[in-house]
């Protein structure tokens, strides 16, 4: 009876308050402007799951729910958030979402052209994190990166200003938003922010929250996969596209004393958050002991073992970045409803009876997994961001 009762209420709130549930307001003067696709948007739609169904409510859940997976991409020595404009000096790095994502990539560039690995390109977002690597030099790529965008309902109590209640907090993804989450490669000794782990699911695993790769490992034997897991921001500054460290602008929510978790005061907006899951087929390469050696190391990321630095245990560098670029009616779409009206949307439904068709997107099929990195660019930035290689970010106005 109370999850009944619960879910009544919700819906109650959503209908009494059915414009501010559809309005997701961003303060004025923030996003970048619209940039509308070069492709015809309804071509890249398919009824769900072929006959127009509407999916379930994610309730007793309180938050809507939107997820797809995505297919690995490019792999690459390039970063457009810390290194824009050059080629080459960031680690190397495993791309999905945008097919051509790359050191020049801007968001004009990321809406305009480039497929996707995540369906199809209504999603030209880029994803990208540390390329996984084995002992023996080789990138080891994801079998599948699974994306789980969620967010409050806008009619929820908790989208209203804690002093201006008829203003809303609940809001979209702004136009040109793009962060980091994880470890601090830029400040070694910043927190670490997502909470991410490792993970291990299969006929013969031990699923956990480990905190690194070789925890993981030992609960992991071949044939079995190996995820790393880790949660994006939830809080937007409402001011700020990007930021120096490009962490500051955005946030994480914060339980207080009653228990509810909420966005600080310094960053007051509610945004779709993402959880991201890359998940890697196991081997004979992974050492599955539980000891590491760091003269003789077996899987890693390739943040972990970085030139002229002292090796970090495999999987404690773990980071992502994000920078988003959906086709505005797409993200309206999934927005108005599968988070606005709490439902539980999975492989790319939008909640309206469309979907994401399958295009360039998640097509595993026995695809070689194993690849020889490209080579180590001479340009690479051994220190990975100084004050001197944060300069750009200040004189781009962002």
């Amino acid at each position: 009876m109370p999850i009944i009762r619960s879910a009544v209420v919700v819906m109650a709130l959503f209908v009494s308050s059915g414009a501010i549930a559809e309005t997701d307001p961003i303060p004025p003067g923030v996003e970048l402007p619209r940039i509308a696709s070069n492709f015809d948007i309804e071509a890249e739609m398919v009824p769900a799951w072929g006959a127009g169904n509407i999916p379930p409510s994610s309730a007793p859940d309180v938050v809507g729910a939107f997820r797809f997976l995505c297919s690995p991409g490019q792999i690459s020595f390039d970063d457009p958030i810390v290194y824009p404009g050059e080629p080459g000096k960031s680690h190397l790095h495993q791309f999905f979402g945008n097919t051509l994502a790359d050191a020049h990539s801007t968001y004009e560039s990321l809406r305009t052209t480039g497929d996707s690995t995540c369906n199809n390109r209504l999603n030209r977002s880029a994803y990208w994190m540390p390329a996984m690597m084995n002992g023996r030099g080789q990138v080891v790529k994801p079998h599948h990166v699974s994306i789980y965008y969620k967010r409050l309902p806008a009619s929820s109590l908790d989208c209203r200003d804690r002093v201006d209640r008829s203003k809303q907090t609940c809001v979209s993804i702004p136009r040109g938003l793009r962060f980091i989450f994880g470890h601090d490669m830029l400040n070694k000794s910043g927190k670490k922010t997502g909470n991410g782990y490792f993970n291990c699911k299969g006929p013969t695993a031990k699923p956990g929250k480990y905190p690194d790769i070789v925890t993981a490992a030992e609960n992991c034997p071949p044939g079995n996969q190996i995820g790393a897991l880790i949660n994006a921001p939830n809080c937007w500054d409402g001011k700020n596209l990007d930021s120096k460290d490009h962490r500051s602008h955005i946030a994480y929510r914060v339980r207080g004393n009653d228990g509810k978790a909420r966005c600080p005061k310094s960053h007051p907006y509610h945004m779709p958050t993402f959880t991201l899951a890359a998940w890697y087929e196991t081997d004979e390469t992974l050492d599955g002991s539980g000891k590491w050696d760091p003269d003789n190391p077996s899987w890693h990321l390739s943040s972990d073992y970085m030139p002229g630095m002292k090796p970090a245990k495999p999987g404690t560098t773990f980071h992502t970045d994000w920078f988003g670029a959906w086709d505005d009616k797409a993200l309206e779409l999934w927005i108005a409803h599968c988070i606005n009206r709490m439902l539980n949307c999975s492989g790319g439904d939008m909640g309206n009876g469309k979907q994401l068709k399958l295009t360039n997107g998640y097509r595993n099929n026995g695809k070689q997994r194993i690849f020889d990195p490209p080579p180590t660019p001479q340009n690479q930035d051994h220190n990975h961001g100084s004050e001197n290689q944060m300069s750009h970010v200040e004189a781009s106005g962002s």
